[in-house]
């Protein structure tokens, strides 16, 4: 192994959508890699052929490429290890079987599913491992020449781990310190079917890390039952010195309650739990994802970032090359990250302000032309510098800002009884002439004007502001007025001032 450099790897299995927990393990494994010159490796654990599902290979490189996460060696790269899909390494597979077939490490099983079924109703708690083995169909109780019979003849066997009894198995977590099991409440685990020519997650794990020389195994809590396993294994095929440091993060917990974070309560509550959307290719169910629900992949990095590690500081807001530099598995949680989904738009706020107005209105003009808008791009910068602040989601600035780019066709109702006095349409009226004799049209000059007009006139300058807001907005929101009437121009001005005395008087 070459231990000059960290190697890592992030390992998902096709068999859906990428859940926004698996990104935050990829992030954290980039973190680590990238912080001391490493690398990250993407790898398909595509063993389970009954779990397949088709696209969702495809789905998890593109969600990656948007979340700006990219891999050094994998699926899609290449690198001095492949192939990286764990399909095409059968071959690969079935001679580190044989390996420990010939060791005495593992043995073959001919139980079926209806003979262990049968067991398991006989048994209670039935496990099968050592206080159980010898009374089952396996090479350890049949005949050798009966186990070649029935190997010749086709049928269909498992191989299983021989796990020695009370011992004690000692894992090193980076997070979690030295995690002791005893071998007894293992059992003996199907590491290859014969079915398939397939091996079970647990073998083709080990194999892989092993030959891509992974220095770190940095996965979520859930895999830390199968831990000790993988200790055994690295041991029976006498990998000790090259077996790489564990750390098992912390699961996302629910929003709210107890238990891991699921689709469900995003359905429930209104948030995505998948980058980018998906629809399953069975049911043609549709789930939502932060890039079609108007997350910046920065502000969702940021916000996973936070979920189970903290800089030791209060500071929130990290770029990818902060959070490589500060990143530190010890400061990780033990206890699950509760998921605050407020708190993931509170981030993509807080981007969007960080982001050139340029940059924002870029992403705004689509939404624009869907309402049927074609708008002088300086224009809709403008604009976008004015609204920005007010808005999480660059899909919330139409709200907040059509009235910029359309006039309004009707006046609410409430803001109407409210703001639009007697006297208004007359003193609109007079305001008017006030502005159509205004040259230059500009913000600081055009408001002292009027200023100036209603204290000469005694008029009251609330009332004033807010019919004319109620005239140019329709309703009682948006920035300052004189930074509307200079962003909509004189003419345009005075024609909605006009349209309100005609509709309202």
């Amino acid at each position: 192994m070459n231990c000059h450099q960290i190697r890592v790897r992030f390992a998902p299995s096709p068999t859906g959508p990428l859940h926004i927990g698996g990104v935050r393990t990829a992030l954290y494994n980039y973190l680590f890699a990238k912080q001391s010159g490493g690398k990250l490796i993407l790898r398909i654990e595509d063993t389970d052929s009954q779990r397949f599902v088709p696209g969702a290979e495809e789905y998890i490189i593109e969600a990656f490429k948007w979340l700006n996460i990219p891999f050094d060696e994998g699926v899609g790269i290449g690198g001095p290890f492949g192939p990286y899909r764990q399909s095409e390494r059968k071959e690969i597979y079935k001679e580190y079987v044989r390996l420990l077939l010939d060791k005495g490490a593992a043995y073959i099983a001919f139980d079926t599913p209806a003979e262990l079924d049968a067991k398991r109703k006989e048994t209670a708690n039935f496990q099968y491992d050592a206080s159980t083995r010898m009374q089952m169909r396996n090479s350890l109780t049949l005949p050798v020449d009966e186990v070649r019979r029935l190997i010749d003849a086709g049928t269909h066997y498992v191989v299983r781990i021989r796990i020695e009894p009370n011992e004690e198995v000692h894992v090193h977590d980076l997070i979690r310190g030295d995690v002791v099991i005893n071998s007894s409440v293992l059992d003996d685990k199907v590491l290859y079917k014969s079915a398939d020519e397939l091996p079970t997650y647990h073998l083709a794990n080990i194999v892989d890390d092993h030959l891509m020389e992974i220095t770190h195994v940095i996965r979520g809590e859930e895999w830390l039952p199968s831990a000790p396993l993988h200790v055994l294994l690295y041991r029976a095929f006498g990998w000790e010195d090259t077996m790489p440091q564990f750390a098992h993060l912390p699961l996302l917990l629910k929003p709210e309650g107890g238990g891991k974070l699921s689709k469900r309560d995003g359905d429930r509550l209104g948030f995505p739990v998948f980058p980018l959307e998906w629809k399953d290719p069975k049911s043609g169910e549709v789930s939502s994802g932060y890039r079609e629900s108007g997350y910046l992949p920065e502000a969702v990095v940021n916000f996973l970032a936070l979920l189970g590690w903290n800089p030791g500081d209060n500071q929130e807001i990290m770029s990818m090359k902060e959070l490589v530099e500060r990143f530190d598995l010890s400061r990780c949680s033990k206890s699950g990250a509760k998921f605050d989904f407020e708190k993931g738009k509170w981030f993509n706020h807080q981007y969007i302000q960080l982001k050139s107005n340029a940059e924002i209105a870029s992403l705004f003009i689509p939404i624009l032309e869907s309402h049927g808008i074609k708008a002088d791009p300086a224009y809709v910068e403008k604009v976008v510098g004015m609204i920005k602040e007010r808005v999480s989601f660059v899909g919330e600035l139409w709200e907040q800002c059509s009235f910029f780019f359309v006039a309004p066709a009707e006046y609410d109702e409430k803001t109407r009884k409210k703001r639009w006095k007697e006297d208004s349409a007359a003193q609109l009226g007079e305001l008017i002439e006030v502005l159509r004799s205004r040259t230059p049209f500009d913000l600081e000059g055009t408001e002292a004007e009027v200023k100036a007009w209603i204290e000469q006139n005694g008029y009251h300058l609330g009332n004033i502001m807010n019919a004319v807001r109620l005239a140019l907005v329709g309703e009682g929101k948006g920035p300052h007025i004189f930074d509307i009437t200079e962003a909509i121009g004189k003419e345009e001005t005075i024609r909605r001032i006009q349209r309100a005395i005609d509709l309202l008087k």
